[in-house]
């Protein structure tokens, strides 16, 4: 364990805090701004007729606060690549923007058409392949297109034949975007998750020497600090599909790039369960006309059962913290051998 402390000391560089340190002063900066305009533009939050009864009250909250932690996170990345041109930096960004970008079109959509739905799950699911399209065709043109991902727990990888990869892929990046919407139903929820992973994220990227995920992961990890600040508990701002989508992309592509996909099952697990819940609720009814949960994604079933939302935040970011831990011990064999 000392050895891995050593490579963690020696890997870390001081321009690693600067992608960190710019995203959040920048988010920090902006949300005093950008709320204000956006409750002036009226692009306030429409809460579903079928949700919980008590989000009445937050109709009317502005959304689309992506916005301003996106912007933070691309003067960071600016901030960063003026330092050190990075190509591998900058095709994680293009795309993750490119997410941002369906969601902001959604959000349009709901807000100023007054759809309430926004974009059908048809278009959205149609973008977001294509985007993963071009995602996986710009790796394999810039030649960072690798098949292999790591197995947890043995420390070895494993090399896919090639249409596999690009199928798994093309299922990671689109499940994990979409998974990180559904967690974005309360107050803070998807913000707190992020800032765990992305920590993790940083931590292992930094281990092994991936200078480009280290400095995105902290990009995300400080303006996700950041937009915290007016989107805890009782929210200011909501992301919007423009700022959930956005931090999907984000997680999918840094772990795709890390070859670690597998690994973001269970750092991302609770991700993965509010889409899983949906699946089962929906499954169950149609077969059996019962419902497993009170109410789907997980996080409003616990809202049911009378869990107040500080409290499925915190017990929902202790248990992604937990299985982060549980990650980076997986990931043992795989760093030790290295040394």
């Amino acid at each position: 364990m000392n050895n891995i402390i050593d490579i963690f000391i020696q890997n870390f560089q001081g321009t690693t805090v600067i992608p960190f340190a710019v995203s959040l002063l920048v988010t920090l900066v902006l949300g005093p701004v950008v709320i204000p305009w956006l409750h002036r533009l009226k692009f306030g939050q429409q809460i579903l007729e079928d949700g919980p009864v008590w989000h009445k009250k937050k109709s009317g909250t502005p959304t689309m606060g992506g916005l301003f932690f996106i912007a933070g996170i691309a003067v960071s990345v600016i901030v960063t690549m003026l330092i050190h041109f990075d190509l591998k930096l900058l095709m994680m960004s293009l795309i993750t923007l490119g997410f941002g970008a369906i969601g902001f079109i959604d959000d349009y959509v709901k807000v100023v058409k007054k759809r309430n739905m926004g974009l059908t799950p048809i278009q959205k699911f149609s973008l977001q392949a294509i985007l993963s399209i071009v995602y996986i065709m710009v790796l394999y043109y810039t030649d960072n297109l690798t098949t292999e991902i790591i197995i947890p727990f043995v420390g070895k990888m494993f090399d896919m034949p090639l249409w596999l990869y690009i199928v798994f892929t093309l299922i990671v990046v689109i499940g994990t975007v979409n998974a990180v919407n559904l967690t974005d139903g309360i107050d803070g929820l998807a913000t707190s998750i992020t800032c765990v992973v992305s920590l993790f994220f940083a931590v292992m990227a930094v281990m092994l020497s991936e200078n480009s995920t280290t400095y995105f992961s902290a990009a995300i990890l400080g303006g996700c600090v950041g937009f915290l600040f007016f989107n805890k508990y009782p929210a200011k701002v909501f992301m919007g599909d423009t700022g959930s989508l956005f931090l999907g992309g984000a997680i999918s592509v840094i772990a795709v790039g890390m070859k670690m996909p597998l690994i973001l099952v269970i750092a991302g697990f609770v991700y993965l369960f509010e889409t899983l819940s949906v699946i089962m609720q929906v499954t169950s009814f149609k077969l059996t006309g019962k419902r497993i949960f009170k109410m789907t994604p997980i996080h409003h079933h616990f809202e049911m059962c009378g869990w107040k939302e500080v409290k499925i935040v915190s017990v929902f970011s202790l248990v992604t913290l937990i299985l982060c831990i549980v990650s980076f011990v997986s990931l043992l064999p795989l760093i030790q051998s290295m040394i």
